[in-house]
């Protein structure tokens, strides 16, 4: 048989035909900008497919839904999101609900509202007051398919069909697998009305949406600035929500926070003076709540204040959802608030216990009956002012007279410290100079307890004022808006420390509330000297510090107030200078010292009933002396 040897030509031959195939390949290959354009081809392609079914879909003649071999669009869609992808076929549209004091926009993306104006009112700068626009708010339903898929609310288009019900103007959002499986939004507005009926409900979609998977609500919404100031408006700004029993609970007006709370009735997203509210019948089982303050430097000029986020877990009924809700979006007016019975008028800081009973049983009527016929808010102040000082007089007069007395007796009691020296005869000197006050009829505290009963009001008129809308943006002479400070020079150099604590303006009618309070003050510290007792050994030196506050109290008035409503300070303005007025009144043309010091002898030759509880006090006194009487003789020993 014949030797078969390797032929090295047949090698070679290989070996050129593999190179030629190998050069072909790459010479023919496409180049980058060839694969661009193929790519970009086939995009153009997809997008005027698309644009067809939209222009299809925008007719009123032509059927909305596509059928699975229309369309690339479809296709995609349908892979994209399952179930509802016949809201791909949905053209992007807005619907606007309109009535006298609210403007809604909502759009057909998401189902959301879009815009949401307050038409009665304008911002510090004479804009028109949005609390919704330009995507600064967003709500959500994140929910889960049976097909394995998660979907957002806010990626989707809902069909809008807008209708009537009398003067109400309805608008159902839907959000459709079909004609007749659908996740619904409805809005109904009233004529007049800052409240919105609002419901969230699935029909039909019980095989449709996965239950084993959690449903979750997510709003959010940053808030715009709209006053003058923008750190007191942030200071203002602030998240309210009602648990359970009407307790009312908030997040921290000063900075981040955050909570996790169960059995939530209303969650409200409050800024200074307007608020967005929603508002649930049967309640959210739990919610994660959060404020994130945005604005964090006046040098900034920050467009927002706090941003807030509400999420929350929604349950299915029947393996649907049902939720019936109302959202209010309106001004932080306490008598608009009050009527509609969900405990809503409490995002109005009106102050806590006492404060706030004063303020809403005395001080709104009293305020509303004066604008009912008074059309300047600065005279409305002046004279609600008059009124609380008139009302507070006898109070002035009692702690006056209690000073008179005070004085009157002050001789005898510089006598008795003088006579009893030292501190072995404390408890004697005290026992005495008490003994001596009860036998004239004075008592210290009738000087304190009238000042005191005064702070409830001073406090109650410092919630107040801030919180009133009916004072915003209304001037009274340099001020132009008795809501914000009233600044008469401005300058834009930032001064560390300055700027921070008194701002970058120049308030005048702090400074005038300052003045009154200084003297006032003096006027003061002159009745308390009176009814000072001298000073004990060991005792610190009140007068002193006395002066001390005299000066320290309008310096901090002067300060703070600065950046405060300017309604406020002229409250303290006219209210001191009332006050003044009334101590003057009292000290010369009403209170006789002679008079006072003849009626004091009279009650002292009387003879005086010991009380049982100044006979405690007397036994109890006398007790300690004796037993610091024993000490000192065992130390001797």
């Amino acid at each position: 048989m014949e030797e078969k040897k390797f032929d090295f030509n047949t090698l070679i031959g290989f070996a050129l035909l593999i190179g030629i195939f190998l050069w072909w390949s790459y010479t023919n290959q496409p180049t980058p900008e060839e694969i661009e354009a193929q790519e970009k081809q086939k995009t153009e392609q997809v997008e005027k497919e698309t644009k067809t079914v939209e222009s299809a879909t925008s007719q009123k003649t032509t059927e909305t839904t596509l059928q699975p071999n229309d369309s690339l669009a479809f296709v995609q869609a349908q892979k994209q999101l399952g179930a509802f992808a016949q809201s791909a076929n949905v053209k992007d549209g807005e619907t606007v609900l309109e009535n006298n004091v609210l403007k809604l926009v909502i759009s057909n993306k998401g189902g959301y509202i879009k815009e949401a104006l307050i038409k009665e009112y304008v911002t510090y700068d004479s804009l028109p007051l949005y609390m919704v626009k330009d995507q600064n708010a967003s709500f959500n339903i994140n929910l889960g398919t049976t097909d394995n898929r998660t979907l957002n609310t806010k990626d989707l288009f809902f069909e809008a069909e807008p209708s009537n019900s009398g003067d109400n103007q309805i608008l159902s959002m839907k959000l459709k697998v079909s004609d007749a499986q659908y996740l619904e939004y409805r809005y109904e507005m009233k004529p007049d009305e800052y409240m919105i009926d609002f419901t969230v409900r699935s029909q039909g979609l019980a095989s449709t949406i996965n239950s084993s998977q959690q449903i979750e609500l997510d709003w959010n919404l940053k808030g715009y600035r709209h006053e003058k100031s923008i750190k007191y408006e942030n200071q203002q700004t602030e998240m309210y929500y009602e648990k359970e029993d009407e307790d009312i609970d908030y997040l921290s007006m000063g900075g981040d926070d955050d909570a996790n709370e169960s059995d939530v009735n209303w969650v409200a997203f409050k800024q200074h003076f307007f608020s967005s509210i929603l508002i649930s019948e049967k309640g959210f089982n739990t919610a994660q709540l959060n404020s994130t303050s945005i604005f964090k430097d006046e040098k900034i000029d920050s467009v927002y204040t706090k941003e807030f986020s509400l999420k929350t877990p929604l349950t299915l009924e029947a393996g649907e959802l049902n939720y019936n809700m109302n959202w209010y979006i309106g001004p932080n007016d306490y008598q608009i608030l009050k009527k509609y019975d969900r405990n809503i008028k409490e995002v109005i800081n009106l102050g806590w216990g006492i404060f706030g009973v004063i303020n809403r049983v005395v001080f709104v009527p009293v305020f509303n009956f004066l604008q009912g016929f008074i059309g300047n808010y600065g005279l409305i102040i002046i004279l609600l002012t008059i009124i609380v000082r008139i009302i507070m007089s006898p109070l002035v007069y009692k702690s006056y007279l209690s000073s008179a007395k005070m004085k009157i007796l002050k001789p005898e009691m510089e006598e008795i410290n003088e006579r009893l020296k030292g501190k072995e005869n404390a408890m004697k000197r005290q026992q005495e100079v008490m003994a001596l006050q009860s036998k004239a009829g004075v008592s210290p505290l009738s000087g304190c307890i009238p000042a005191l009963l005064q702070m409830p009001v001073f406090f109650a008129l410092f919630r107040f004022f801030p919180s009133n809308i009916d004072i915003r943006q209304q001037g009274f002479l340099w001020a132009n808006d008795l809501s914000a400070y009233d600044s008469v020079f401005e300058w834009t150099t930032h001064i560390p420390l300055v700027s921070s604590l008194y701002g970058n303006h120049f308030s005048l009618f702090p400074v005038l509330a300052s003045i009154a309070i200084f003297f006032y003050m003096r006027m003061s510290q002159s009745q308390q000297m009176n009814m000072q007792q001298p000073t004990q050994e060991g005792m610190p030196d009140m007068q002193k510090m006395m002066k001390m506050m005299m000066y320290f109290s309008p310096v901090m008035m002067l300060v703070f107030f600065n950046n405060y409503a300017s309604g406020l300070s002229l409250y303290y303005f006219v209210s001191n200078l009332l006050t003044i007025t009334i101590m003057l009144v009292i000290k010369n043309y009403i209170l006789d010292e002679d008079k006072i010091h003849a009626k004091m002898q009279k009650q002292k030759a009387k003879p005086k009933k010991e009380s049982k509880f100044r006979k405690r006090l007397n036994d109890a006194m006398k007790q300690a002396q004796e037993q610091q009487a024993q000490q000192k003789k065992q130390k001797k020993k």
